[in-house]
């Protein structure tokens, strides 16, 4: 059941990527990780999971983390029909191996795909993780976002998106964030901070290029550091 479900999905997304009239901006950004010159950690909000398979056109290994949790290995399956390996784990279940997992892949070459706000939120809420793992891996961090003008919107913590084919989409990419490997837990915070506002710029981009409001964060306090990230 879990293999038939799978290969619906990818099923499901292959028609959305080939009937979707599709632009992609700031392209340059990703040409060097595409290129298999430069690995990166390719950052996404979770709730743009769906369609992430369109925006690496690439033949180069690219891995995603994904959780444990047996939602999460379905989803896994399905992403495996495009070439993308899956490392599972995350904050709450296999954090330390993942992240072991993660720094391999990046020293080896290999670019990984990460939802800084994954798995459980808040939705649009940039962790420390990605940076973190820039620090340790010398790999800087790459933003993108991905919007579909046909779509359903889940109920769901994160407002998972589902594309529906035959519409117009957009692929919006963010400049590469480098993070030095000394950095210390301010500069990572404040990195953090720069990380989630990118992403909620080129995702109101993304919606807003396919004739969509821009979909909001969670409503939660930000944190001294966040409000002067959102200020700068």
């Amino acid at each position: 059941m879990r293999r038939a479900a799978s290969a619906a999905i990818a099923g499901s997304i292959l028609t959305v990527k080939a009937t979707t009239r599709w632009q992609t901006l700031n392209s340059t950004a990703a040409e060097q990780a595409w290129a298999g010159k430069t690995p990166a950690i390719v950052a996404f909000w979770h709730n743009r999971l769906a369609m992430m398979p369109v925006c690496w056109p690439s033949r180069e290994p690219f891995h995603m983390l994904i959780s444990s949790h047996p939602d999460g290995q379905l989803v896994a399956r399905a992403i495996g029909h495009f070439g993308i390996g899956a490392i599972a784990g995350s904050s709450t279940r296999g954090g330390s191996d993942a992240l072991r997992a993660l720094v391999r892949r990046l020293k080896a070459g290999e670019s990984i795909g990460i939802t800084p706000d994954g798995p459980r939120g808040p939705r649009m809420r940039a962790g420390e993780g990605a940076i973190a793992l820039a620090r340790l891996s010398g790999a800087p961090v790459l933003p993108v976002s991905v919007s579909v003008s046909r779509r359903k919107v889940l109920g769901t913590w994160d407002q998972l998106i589902v594309p529906l084919p035959f519409g117009r989409g957009a692929v919006v990419w963010g400049n590469p964030i480098t993070v030095p490997g000394d950095a210390d837990t301010t500069t990572i915070s404040n990195l953090a901070g720069q990380l989630e506002l990118t992403l909620n710029t080129i995702s109101a981009e993304a919606d807003r290029l396919v004739g969509h409001e821009a979909m909001s964060p969670a409503d939660t306090p930000l944190t001294n550091q966040e409000n002067v990230d959102a200020r700068a």
